[in-house]
């Protein structure tokens, strides 16, 4: 498709980002990008058409309900600040990098004539286009009719529901801009004809006679490599039944949940009675892959519609507690002390094994309709569903109860932490984040008791040893466990496009000194969001990281170009060690400690100080926070008392925890700081003129002082370990800091 001149240095990029994903002859079948990368993916994104029609959609804060919610672009390739698609409004003259991007492949944006060269009919012109999608909904598709359903290779389970038959005759797609582009029609049957092309996501094709295509063209690839294309870029996921049962794959994902919904006693079919009304519910379809990237399954979920919902009458409450990370930390640090084995279950479809209280109707999944005496019916839920309000809250309960019932003891500290001390006093300890469980202790033969049992009331998947735990990377040796994130910052790297950008070392400039004045404004912060958000996830194991990202996310809602350099910034220091994480080093550890520090005034926005405090068992970093205080202090000795005080509140939590799981800690715990006249504030009831103004819960630390379960000490600042937490520093001070907080590289070669 045709552009204007002054865009064609865009159609130059786009064409080497393709060339340098595209398998070449010359390189023995391998890409560019493959050869420079060996692990890297080739298609982070779809190829799509260039030139062609796209609608972008509209995030503007300004945008009103009348507003349009896309607006109409053109598509010029591939975004290089974040994972996305470089779209450009010529109206407003102002780019856009979305990946929530919709193609009307077919349809040029500024017509199907070259400035260049003689007007060519449009037929002429798509004619070495690749295949465009349907635009039918439930269309018969010859090649679908060939391939033998793999519905019919399930046995028929309570064979209620059957598959909807396609529609005889295609319905068109409503045009999403009826004034600029034409209907969507499927060519005529010339497509057939068309052999060994791509697959038609790819949007590449032969249109030059430079030499460079005998060695690019898709046209002398042979049948393997092009099987192996079609394996390259991650599966197009359906955004519609329709599309679904398009593909087996996904029309055999779908059956599969049906059959688990059905062999779960889900839902009964009733009439829906007079005046009730039905909660509406969808299909969401994904790929599940392994840890190396390959693919492991089709996956569709049938979620309720739970925003339809009606609150006191069909849910009340909702809260479902999940385990803190810090607990599993703990967890973690208990297995390393004491040399226990990790173990980790996953319990399949567990919201469905919820009890519903309440009386709930929903329709019929979409694609699916019933037969016979149950035609009409709709679906009265007596099990749980994902997408209910109260699902959360009704597994919890239904696993609790199972729990329970096992003779174990929930803990008050932390109620998704479960412990069952048996006579001869060996222990079991066992923490649940939702359906991923993690079980350690000194009782072997009682872990495998466990597992038989929980197997017997759920449909549980052991995974042997903790290897990978919500996205955090568990590798264990004689000399202890080690907690990172490294597949998770590649990725990270990957999808921003910074994994060739050059490393820094430290995550934010010590000279930076942001405020919400610095910088052009950026219009759409829902870009900036989702990284900001994805670097706060990063910080459960990278303490490093947490100053830095604590002050990125202050301007989530007045995003500025320097705050955007400051989060590109903490990339390039991920760059640099991706491996870094928490190393919990074998032996027994014991005695719970905390470091706590303060930058007074120390924003430059609101002059309000930043706490800073981490704390350990022996020497294992179990927490740690990076906030700025709520209120303005008067002195630094203030800011200090005041983060002395979050300090405390973390250290009693973690005693009670210990406590409760058969680990007391019997000697008081040292609260160390950095400025005496802090110390002197917790040690006595002393009343200043500076610090009469106090809130009392502040001075709760008093109390805890005198009962000698924490003891202030006082440390000098350059042994404060929590003054990371404060402020940018350095390279060679950051490097101390790293140390001290038992951060190890154990990807780093040796």
């Amino acid at each position: 498709m045709t552009v204007p001149k002054y865009l064609w240095h865009l159609a130059v990029l786009t064409a080497t980002y393709l060339i340098n994903r595209t398998p070449s002859r010359v390189l023995s079948g391998k890409a560019p990008l493959q050869i420079l990368h060996p692990d890297r993916s080739l298609f982070s994104l779809v190829p799509r058409v260039f030139g062609c029609t796209c609608f972008v959609q509209n995030r503007s804060p300004t945008r009103t309900k009348l507003d349009d919610k896309a607006i109409r672009c053109v598509f010029l390739g591939y975004s290089a600040m974040s994972k996305g698609y470089r779209c450009y409004d010529p109206v407003s003259n102002h780019f856009h990098h979305s990946f929530d991007v919709t193609f009307l492949e077919d349809i040029p944006f500024f017509g199907c004539s070259s400035p260049l060269q003689e007007p060519l009919s449009c037929a002429a012109e798509e004619e070495p286009l690749p295949l465009a999608r349907p635009a039918s909904i439930f269309k018969s598709s010859p090649v679908l009719d060939s391939v033998p359903d793999p519905v019919s290779s399930f046995p028929p389970p309570l064979q209620v529901y059957s598959r909807r038959p396609r529609a005889p005759t295609p319905l068109a797609e409503p045009s999403l801009d009826p004034g600029n582009s034409p209907s969507l029609v499927e060519p005529p049957s010339r497509y057939p004809s068309r052999t060994r092309k791509p697959p038609s996501w790819y949007g590449f094709s032969t249109c030059t006679n430079h030499p460079i295509a005998k060695f690019v063209s898709y046209a002398g690839i042979s049948d393997s490599y092009q099987a192996f294309l079609g394996k390259l870029e991650s599966v197009p996921i359906p955004r519609s039944v329709s599309e679904a049962f398009q593909h087996p794959q996904w029309v055999a994902a779908m059956q599969v949940e049906m059959d688990a919904l059905q062999h779960n006693g889900t839902w009964k079919l009733v009439p829906l009675p007079k005046g009730a009304k039905t909660v509406g519910c969808k299909w969401v379809f994904s790929v599940k892959y392994l840890s190396d990237g390959t693919l492991d399954r089709y996956k569709a979920r049938l979620v309720a519609k739970g925003f339809t919902q009606i609150p006191g009458k069909d849910f009340n409450a909702t809260f479902a507690p999940v385990a803190k990370l810090t607990t599993v930390r703990l967890l973690v640090s208990l297995a390393a002390s004491h040399s226990w084995p990790l173990h980790q279950l996953d319990v399949k479809n567990a919201f469905l094994n919820g009890d519903l209280l309440e009386t709930i109707y929903m329709d019929p999944p979409p694609g699916f309709r019933a037969e016979g005496e149950y035609s009409g019916k709709v679906c009265r839920l007596r099990k749980s569903l994902y997408g209910l309000k109260q699902s959360p809250r009704a597994w919890f309960s239904r696993f609790s109860d199972v729990i329970l019932g096992m003779q174990f003891v929930r803990c008050h500290s932390n109620h998704t932490c479960f412990i069952r001390r048996g006579s001869d006093g060996l222990c079991i300890l066992l923490s649940v984040y939702v359906d991923d469980i993690i079980i350690t202790g000194d009782d072997t033969p009682g872990i495998a008791q466990v597992k038989q049992d929980l197997g017997r009331f759920f449909d549980v998947k052991d995974l042997g040893s903790l290897r990978y735990f919500l996205g955090i990377e568990v590798a264990r040796s004689r000399h202890g466990i080690s907690l990172s994130q490294r597949k998770y910052v590649l990725d990270l790297l990957q999808d921003t496009g910074m994994l060739g950008c050059r490393p820094a070392s430290t995550p934010m400039d010590p000279n930076l000194k942001l405020t919400v004045e610095s910088g052009e404004l950026l219009s759409d912060p829902s870009g900036y969001q989702r990284l900001v958000g994805r670097l706060i996830y990063l910080t459960n194991t990278r303490p490093d990281l947490t100053f830095a990202v604590s002050v990125v996310s202050q301007f989530m809602h007045a995003l500025r170009t320097s705050h955007l350099d400051a989060v590109y910034h903490i990339l390039r220091y991920l760059k640099s060690s991706p491996g870094l994480g928490l190393f919990y080093v074998s032996g027994t550890q014991s005695g719970v400690s905390c470091y706590t520090d303060a930058d007074y005034a120390g924003s430059k926005t609101d002059r309000r100080s930043t706490s800073g405090f981490c704390t350990f068992l022996g020497d294992h970093l179990l927490s740690w926070k990076s906030k700025k205080q709520a209120v303005v202090s008067r002195s630094s000795a203030e800011a200090e008392y005041r983060a002395m005080a979050q300090g405390t509140c973390e250290l009693l939590w973690l005693r009670s925890l210990l406590s409760e799981l058969g680990f007391p800690v019997k000697n008081s715990s040292e609260l160390f700081c950095d400025n005496k006249s802090a110390i002197m504030l917790a040690s006595d009831s002393v009343l200043h003129e500076r610090s009469k103004h106090i809130e009392v819960d502040v001075h709760f630390i008093r109390e805890k002082v005198r009962s000698g379960v924490i003891v202030p000490a006082f440390v000098p600042s350059s042994e404060q370990t929590a003054d990371v937490f404060t402020k940018s520093v350095g390279p060679s001070l950051l490097q101390s800091f790293v140390i001290k907080l038992g951060l190890v590289n154990i990807f780093a070669p040796a």
